[in-house]
C-alpha cells in the first residue's frame, strides 16, 4: 500500500512539474517589442529606480549620528551580539 501511494505521489509531482514548465514557456517571446520605448521613458524609469535605492540609504546615513546618540533599550540579562 505504501509503495502504491509513493508511486502515485511521484506521478502527481511529475505532472505538476510538467504543467508548471509548460506555463513558464508560454511567456517567452522571440519577437521584437510591439511598442518602442523612447529615451524619455527610459530616463524616467532609470531615475525612479535610482531614487528608490538611494533615498532610503541616504536617509539612514544622514541620521547615523542620531541613531548612535539614542539610548540602548533595556536588556533582559541575556548576552547579545554587538555590531559596534
Amino acid at each position: 500500500m505504501c509503495a502504491l501511494l509513493r508511486g502515485l505521489m511521484q506521478t502527481v509531482s511529475l505532472v505538476r512539474a510538467k504543467v508548471v514548465l509548460q506555463e513558464h514557456r508560454s511567456n517567452i517571446s522571440s519577437k521584437p517589442a510591439k511598442d518602442k520605448i523612447g529615451p524619455g521613458q527610459t530616463l524616467f524609469a532609470m531615475a525612479m529606480f535610482a531614487i528608490s535605492l538611494l533615498v532610503p540609504a541616504g536617509w539612514i546615513m544622514h541620521h547615523i549620528p542620531e541613531y548612535r546618540k539614542r539610548p540602548c533599550p533595556p536588556s533582559d540579562g541575556a548576552p547579545r551580539n554587538s555590531i559596534m
